[in-house]
Order: C-alpha cells, then sequence, then structure tokens
C-alpha cells in the first residue's frame, strides 16, 4: 500500500474486535483497526495511517451491516465522546470484553492461566454513573448537515460534552443516559437561565468566559453534589445562580462553586467553595459508608463496584487473622470494605488529599485496625516499615491504566506476600505486570467485570498464589 495518502479500501469484511473499542479486518495481508464499525459489517473505509503490517482507518460507508447491530438509543452516539458501542447488543459486548482479557492475558502475559469466570455483567445499563462532568461552551459542534448551512454558526452556547477527538466544541446534549435525572433537567436549566441572563459561555481557544464546567455526582443513599466551575469570580452573578438552582433543584444535598481561571479544567490547586450543604456527599458499599467530596476520587459506578470489592474479597480468602496492604489505595474504600475479614489493614498512596480521605473513612466506619501512609510503597515499605506494621500476608493492589512499576513490582516479589489480588482497568498492563510476577507466583484466578456499560472500558481482577 506504499505511502500513497487516500487509501480507500471497498467491501472490506470486520471480522474481530480489538482493544480500546477498535475493530478489525485483515486486507492484502496487513491487520486494519476499524473505528465504530462491529464484527459481521462489511464497509469501505479510508485509512487514516498506514504502516507495513498495519493500518489504521475510519469508515465511509457500510455496504451491509452484521446481523447482531443494535439501533443505539442516543441520539448522541458516535459524535459525544461518551459510549461507543452502544450499536451492539449488552451480551454481546460482555462477550468481547471477556475475550480481550483473555486475549491480553495469552498474548502479552504468556503464562499458565487458569479458566476465565464468566464477566460480571451490570444488572443495570443505563443511568450507572454516579458522576459526570458537563462543559460550557461557546462553541458547538455542528453535524455534518449543518456545516452545508450558511444559516448555521458553531458559535452557539453550548452544554454537553466535548465532540469525539476535538477539545474546542461542544456537543450540546439533549438527553445523557449515562447519569439518573435530574443530571439532564439540571444541565439544561443552568443553560437556558445563562443565555436569558446573558452569562458568557467559556471560550477554551481564547481562555476567555464565566460559565465553565460542572461536576454532578448522585449517590445511592439519594444524596447529590453539584459543583460549578466558573472562569472568574463575579460574586452577585455566582449568587444569583446558585440561588436559583437551589430553588429549582431542592434535591440537591451540597451545592458548590470553584473559580477555575487555570488553562485546564483540572480542580488542581483549586479550592470548592461551599453554599449550600455540607461540602460532601455519603455513599454506601454494603454496610460501609464513604465521604465523596467534590475532588475525591471513588468508583464511578457504584452498584458494580461493590460486585467488584465482593469479587476482591473472596478472592483474598480471608480468615480474620491476616495483614493486608492495600496498594494504590487512594480514598481506602477496598482496604476498609475487606475491614471485617482482617486484623490489620495498611493502605498506600502517592495522593495526600486521598490519604486525608481515607482517614477520615476509616474513622467514619469505626474501623480502628486501618492505618493510611503517603508515599511511594517501593520506598515506604521497607525492614523498619514491617517490623513496625507487620509484613502483609495478602496485598491489593489496583494500579492506574498504566499499571505498576518495574521498582514496585521487585518489592512485591522481594515481600514474598502469601496472595496478590491485582484489580486492573487496562488488561495490557495487567498482563505486562502478571508475567514480571509469574517469576514468584501464579494465577489462580482470573475474573472479569464490566464497570461501564456501552464504552470499551473493561475491569479484570487476578488472584495470585504464591509458589511454595
Amino acid at each position: 500500500m506504499g505511502k500513497k495518502k487516500n487509501i480507500v479500501i471497498e467491501n472490506l469484511k470486520i471480522t474481530g474486535y480489538a482493544a480500546e473499542g477498535k475493530s478489525l479486518a485483515r486486507h492484502e495481508g496487513k491487520v486494519i483497526f476499524v473505528d465504530l464499525a462491529v464484527p459481521g459489517d462489511v464497509v469501505t473505509v479510508r485509512l487514516t495511517r498506514d504502516k507495513k503490517d498495519w493500518a489504521e482507518g475510519h469508515v465511509l460507508s457500510f455496504t451491509e451491516y452484521a446481523a447482531d447491530r443494535v439501533i443505539p438509543f442516543c441520539s448522541h452516539f458516535g459524535i459525544c465522546g461518551g459510549c461507543q458501542w452502544q450499536m451492539l447488543p449488552y451480551a454481546k459486548q460482555l462477550e468481547y470484553k471477556q475475550d480481550q482479557v483473555w486475549q491480553s492475558l495469552k498474548r502479552i502475559g504468556k503464562m499458565d492461566l487458569p479458566e476465565m469466570m464468566p464477566i460480571l455483567g451490570a444488572q443495570q445499563t443505563r443511568g450507572y454513573r454516579n458522576k459526570i462532568e458537563y462543559t460550557f461552551s461557546n462553541r458547538r459542534y455542528l453535524l455534518r448537515e449543518e456545516l452545508q448551512d450558511p444559516e448555521i454558526s458553531a458559535i452557539q452556547d453550548a452544554a454537553g460534552f466535548h465532540a469525539r477527538g476535538i477539545f474546542d466544541k461542544v456537543v450540546d446534549v439533549d438527553t445523557c443516559f449515562l447519569q439518573a435525572e435530574p443530571t439532564n433537567f439540571l444541565r439544561k436549566e443552568i443553560k437556558q437561565w445563562a443565555i436569558a441572563h446573558k452569562v458568557s459561555f467559556y471560550d477554551i481557544l481564547r481562555h476567555e468566559g464565566f460559565l465553565r464546567t460542572m461536576q454532578v455526582r448522585l449517590c445511592q443513599t439519594g444524596e447529590l453534589m453539584v459543583n460549578i466551575v466558573f472562569g472568574y469570580l463575579d460574586e452577585t452573578l455566582v449568587n444569583r445562580l446558585l440561588t436559583y438552582i437551589m430553588e429549582q433543584f431542592p434535591s440537591i444535598t451540597t451545592l458548590l462553586y470553584t473559580i477555575n481561571p487555570k488553562r485546564n479544567d483540572s480542580l488542581t490547586g483549586l479550592r470548592p467553595i461551599v453554599f449550600h450543604g455540607k461540602g460532601y456527599v455519603v455513599e454506601k458499599l454494603e454496610r460501609f459508608s464513604f465521604k465523596v467530596g467534590p475532588k475525591s476520587f471513588f468508583q464511578t459506578n457504584t452498584a458494580q463496584a461493590e460486585r467488584l470489592y465482593q469479587v476482591i474479597r473472596n478472592l483474598a480468602g480471608l480468615s480474620g487473622k491476616e495483614t493486608v496492604y492495600d496498594l494504590y489505595c487512594g480514598t481506602g474504600s477496598i482496604g476498609i470494605f475487606l475491614s471485617d475479614h482482617a486484623s490489620r489493614v495498611i493502605g498506600v498512596e502517592l495522593v495526600p488529599e486521598a490519604i486525608s480521605d481515607a482517614k477520615e473513612n476509616a474513622a467514619l466506619n469505626q474501623v480502628g485496625h486501618a492505618d493510611f501512609f503517603t508515599g511511594d510503597v517501593s520506598e515506604l515499605c521497607n525492614d523498619s516499615f514491617f517490623q513496625t506494621h507487620g509484613r502483609p500476608d495478602v496485598i491489593i493492589t489496583d494500579p492506574p491504566r498504566i499499571g505498576m512499576t518495574e521498582k514496585l513490582i521487585n518489592k512485591m516479589l522481594d515481600i514474598a506476600a502469601e496472595k496478590i489480588v491485582y484489580v486492573s482497568c487496562n488488561p495490557a498492563t495487567q498482563a505486562r505486570d502478571l508475567q514480571l510476577l509469574s517469576h514468584k507466583y501464579h494465577v489462580a484466578a482470573i475474573q472479569p467485570v464490566d464497570m461501564f456499560p456501552h464504552t470499551h472500558h473493561i475491569e479484570n481482577v487476578t488472584g495470585l498464589f504464591l509458589k511454595h
């Protein structure tokens, strides 16, 4: 295929599924990764990248649709970046996710593996997110047919999500199905109020404008926290808008606002200010309560988080006598969830704010035998640390997408705890790490859990036993 630009391949049969939501096809001995197609589709594809033995492309048109395709239930599907798989029946999504985990572990891990347990799908496949973030922008993403109309300008106030792969335009969302109401009512009400009162929406290119983003957190306990982020402080305007919101939505238990003059949307270094309520919400997993603030990390799907934590507890197989180390412990939720079955819980995390949340959560649940420490595990866990806190019998590790550092893996091999339970949101990096751990451990159990229906994301839990 050489370096020619604009290569178009017709009647390409999509035969399988690859990671990160891409499907794959083969053409003249080359693997082609394709977006927004599913196995069984026959498509015409334009290549966007063309390498010696692989290529990437996007669909120009469909010659034939796969038999098991379904009609997406959201009108914004394919434009907004939120869901990638609404065109697949949920049972099929689970099948592909299960296969993705298995292929990653086999291909990258190259280890002896036990039979994999069937993936735990979500009972609730819509309205499952407890946290969502909306963006307000003065540039609306225009649909292809709108681009042809000279009467329609992109300079319009919009409230929703960034368009897929486009940082400066926002899809004006009508109904998002990822979070239960009042999430859509709230976003639309704020948008309408701001337009009626001629309030400026944020301009991401010029870095100016008042109304910027909004986080909505809705707990299974019924508590509802809203944090509205403004580009600058105008006390009169802030008070007018927030007073109006509280009048319209008395179900909000905590309303905050944050002033963000930075060039990015992260809340790092910013201080959310409480306008109404206690400044946080309380979420529950089984009998345990967790205090979640506007900057706290908490699993995004509460119902599936409970099932995920039950899996971790089962694989840890605790008798009540063990010392459990919870690495990358975040706000302490896994360690606290396991605490009834352990004699001691030690949590370690790099983020100091998360550790202070973890300590509060332990106190809230009256877990007196849990201690939390800020630091890098590979440096913190030395002989004197073990002398003070005990060596771990079981290690729980839940690293970010990039997986664990080699330094930490070597430390874990050195510690040689009887069991490791490895929770991962990226089967590829998990497989790489398991391969390194296989010098001393064998994989005893594999349990995928689907936390995010209609997306390509997948969590996987593996139980490892020390070889004797």
